[in-house]
């Protein structure tokens, strides 16, 4: 994809995975960048570094859980800025912490953001791209969309769903000339898993691998685009042996030492009867 010339619309621009990636399209040539986040200021700083280069950035403070909010400022947007040539849908929350411990709240919030949110800003801008013919989306899922990592329940749950979004708008988009691209980042340094407790044997990529990766994907024309070798190991041993990939994904959990110490007390509540 030539992203010379481009207006482009990212999600969850103003920290992390979608920060690095407006600020590496800002380096390709693009005409115009609508960043999208909650939080205004923070969107504002990302904005004056773009601009540093010569790009236009157009912040817009945003909530995507809200889908009145999302299509009034949508077709503002598409009006004042538009035609959008490129949709990243990077927005997403994340909570780590055992299924038995998890809150419904913030199950609620993972799937409202992550997906319905998606899928709310996805569905106004892919019927735009429709019908000028053209254009490109490009959803960011995980690792965890291909493998399921516990303490992760919900949140693995909603990038599975987003790859069978993707998948399912390849199709029927395409006769629309509207590519449809997944990204699946591994485990990636980001200040919203920073008080995680990291699975073993993980080596953390950066937010900048993850942004010069979806270029060169881009570039390639890829459907799917795996960012790091641990991602490429890790989603053919789940294809050739998905049985030790399991096995493996279990023993990596932070929190296996906590499910012993619960099957312990559960064994002496037993033998104390």
């Amino acid at each position: 994809m030539n992203l010379q010339g481009k207006t482009i619309l990212v999600t969850g621009a103003s920290r992390g995975i979608g920060r690095a990636i407006a600020l590496e399209l800002s380096h390709q040539g693009v005409q115009r960048l609508i960043l999208v986040a909650r939080n205004y200021s923070r969107l504002a700083e990302v904005a004056t570094e773009i601009e540093a280069f010569g790009v236009e950035a157009v912040p817009l403070a945003l909530d995507l859980a809200q889908p009145v909010e999302v299509n009034i400022a949508i077709a503002q947007a598409w009006r004042d800025y538009g035609p959008i040539d490129l949709l990243v849908n990077c927005a997403g929350v994340a909570y780590q912490t055992p299924f038995l411990r998890s809150q419904l709240h913030q199950v609620q919030e993972e799937i409202a953001i992550n997906l319905v949110g998606m899928y709310t800003i996805t569905r106004l801008i892919a019927r735009r791209m429709a019908v000028q013919r053209q254009g490109t989306i490009i959803n960011v899922s995980s690792l965890m969309g291909k493998i399921a990592a516990p303490t992760m329940a919900t949140y693995s749950a909603t990038k599975f769903a987003i790859l069978g979004f993707t998948q399912a708008l390849r199709s029927e988009l395409s006769v629309h000339n509207i590519r449809v691209i997944a990204l699946l980042p591994s485990l990636t340094d980001t200040d919203m898993v920073r008080n995680f407790q990291w699975f073993r044997w993980v080596i953390p990529t950066t937010p900048q691998k993850v942004a010069q990766t979806l270029v060169k994907g881009l570039q390639k024309g890829t459907p799917e685009i795996l960012v790091g070798w641990q991602s490429h190991l890790a989603v053919w041993g789940n294809r050739l042996v998905p049985w030790l990939m399991e096995k493996v994904s279990g023993l990596a959990a932070p929190f296996s030492e906590e499910r012993q110490t619960f099957k312990r007390l559960k064994e002496a509540v037993a033998n104390s009867r």
